[in-house]
């Protein structure tokens, strides 16, 4: 058996679950698509709503419910309330981890009211966010002022908080970094009810770094000022087509974005977007992009793609067509390209709803889509939960770029899960060794794609059903997860916490770094009133006993340390 070939699996017995699984769809259309639909109307008469107010009033409103949050937190009593959890329902998180961990006895805050875009400074080129901040509704405000923010995540679903407290990532980030990077202050609410604005470069500049990949456990985060861009109407789209093992294909992934010479600062060598997709173990698209003028777009023989149209073809579906065609360039309206993903949640939305993809459910129904990821969680059962888990894939895997010929080889042997998703990022040399931080001496190699300030990484979104699950094969989703969280420790990668996860808590802190954190949580007095942020990401129910007593080991050791100096 070659590398690349996959074990062979025995056949799988199906049961009653595949049944319910199989006809989901009927629960999809009746049930979630116009209760999707509705929600999905009503927060954008709730954005409009927001946009018609002044931003003095915007800040006003906002001012008042910061204050409205500290009263509560000062409510509190630690010796008989449980620990500090937003009032968000459990089933409401777009990420496909259980959060359970509010199965627990806890003391609810609500942030439902920080949902406004509270200040667009063009003069400092800062958007001022509160956390439920959509990347729909901040695309809306800033395209026709041809701004944009530096890191615009495709989905529309994705709030500012998430992307901060979690990980968010796009096109631009080979240029700007994770979502977080773009971020210039937080506003944080620390445990003992004092509101802080975190820097860079003021007295909380050990918070402001710390603050990423934290899950909101070491401060309630009420607002942020994140970094604008200058854009253009349009995004002149170049998809390339690759044919060639997977090796190949990664080689070919790096030259669309990196260049051989080592350049990676220079504009006119490196494109302002790219992603890529992988269609099978010998076949790729990868698309670069440049913003163009509407006078550029609208030139005589230029093709121009509405690709926001609720009747198109699915994006994935229209990037393969290069396999057939081509090379091919063509412009697509900059709001729309940025959110090309969301109709069809990628290719997601073909396991969804089976039929979804065809031409006459576009043009009758597309509209209705997508399906809130949340009403899929709360309307899918305990059984079928776990059927996922097990028999579905959606994790990312954030690797060095001179790795990602490896990880393709390995998702290939392990879960055969196609398309794959390729994207691009700066990971930064911080003047502090946060949560998720470059290979030590990267600046040394000067392989390609790196500079002397950030070594360059690649999200791999393995977002599908495994192959030997559409073959009607055995497969282990639990395990499988458990040897891809080992590969990427063994190769200095990290797993984003929204997906589901098999890691130990000795696991976790081998991934990731604890000391800054661990720092942050003991300085700011987090511990004992905000859950850990392992134990927050853990999988699986969490009873009030076993939060007690892990944020009590955490609790003592707090106290044993508290006269020790923080750096």
């Amino acid at each position: 058996m070659s590398d690349l070939e996959a074990p062979l699996r025995p056949k799988r017995k199906k049961g009653v679950v595949d049944i319910l699984v199989h006809f989901r769809w009927i629960v999809v259309i009746f049930v979630v698509l116009p209760i999707s639909f509705t929600l999905y109307f009503l927060t954008y008469l709730g954005d409009v709503k927001s946009e018609m107010k002044s931003f003095k009033r915007r800040q006003k409103e906002h001012d008042e419910n910061v204050r409205k949050v500290v009263k509560r937190l000062k409510e509190r009593n630690p010796s008989k309330d449980g620990l500090v959890c937003t009032a968000r329902k459990p089933w409401i998180a777009v990420g496909m981890r259980n959060v359970d961990y509010k199965r627990a006895r806890h003391f609810e805050v609500d942030l439902s009211a920080f949902r406004n875009i509270v200040d667009i400074d063009k003069d400092r080129m800062i958007a001022k966010c509160e956390p439920l901040v959509n990347m729909g509704q901040i695309s809306r405000a800033t395209v026709p002022m041809n701004l944009a923010l530096a890191v615009v995540a495709e989905l529309d679903d994705l709030t500012v908080g998430g992307l901060i407290n979690g990980y968010g990532i796009e096109g631009s980030s080979h240029l700007y970094g994770l979502f977080s990077d773009t971020v210039v202050a937080y506003e944080i609410v620390l445990a003992d009810g004092q509101v802080v604005r975190a820097t860079k470069d003021n007295e909380y500049k050990d918070l402001f770094y710390a603050i990423p990949w934290s899950q909101g456990t070491l401060g309630l985060l009420v607002s942020a000022e994140i970094k604008l861009i200058p854009v253009k109407e349009y995004m002149k789209l170049t998809y390339k087509p690759v044919v060639g093992n997977l090796r190949e294909i990664a080689q070919a992934y790096s030259d669309s974005f990196a260049p051989r010479d080592g350049d990676q600062d220079n504009p006119e060598k490196v494109p302002d977007f790219v992603e890529g997709m992988i269609y099978t173990p010998t076949e790729a698209v990868f698309m670069t992009g440049r913003y163009a003028s509407k006078e550029e777009a609208k030139k005589k023989g230029n093709v121009i793609n509405n690709v926001g149209w609720w009747f198109k073809t699915w994006f994935y579906q229209h990037a393969a067509k290069a396999l057939k065609k081509g090379e091919f360039v063509e412009y697509i309206p900059t709001r729309e390209y940025y959110h090309r993903h969301t109709r069809s949640l990628y290719w997601e939305g073909k396991l969804i709803l089976p039929f979804a993809d065809q031409f006459w459910f576009r043009f009758l129904f597309g509209w209705l889509m997508p399906p809130k990821v949340s009403l899929l969680k709360a309307t899918q059962g305990e059984a079928i939960r776990n059927y996922y888990h097990e028999m579905h894939v959606i994790q990312d895997m954030l690797v060095p770029l001179y790795k990602v010929g490896d990880a393709l080889e390995w998702v290939h042997r392990e879960m055969e899960v196609y398309p794959l998703w390729v994207c691009p990022h700066r990971l930064y040399k911080l003047p502090y060794k946060t949560m998720v931080y470059p290979e030590p001496g990267f600046e040394h190699h000067h392989r390609q794609g790196d500079t002397d300030y950030a070594q360059m990484y690649t999200d791999l979104g393995v977002y599908y059903a495994p192959g030997p699950v559409l073959k009607g094969e055995v497969f282990d989703g639990a395990e499988a997860v458990r040897k891809m969280e080992q590969w990427l420790i063994e190769n200095h990668g990290f797993q984003p916490q929204y997906a589901v996860s098999e890691l130990t808590e000795k696991s976790f802190w081998r991934m990731f770094d604890a000391e800054l954190y661990e720092k942050c949580r003991k300085k700011y007095k987090a511990v004992g009133t905000f859950m850990s942020v392992y134990y927050k990401s853990k999988k699986g129910r969490k009873t009030e006993k076993e939060v007690q007593e892990a944020e009590q080991a955490h609790l003592e050791a707090a106290y044993a340390e508290i006269d020790q100096p923080i750096d």
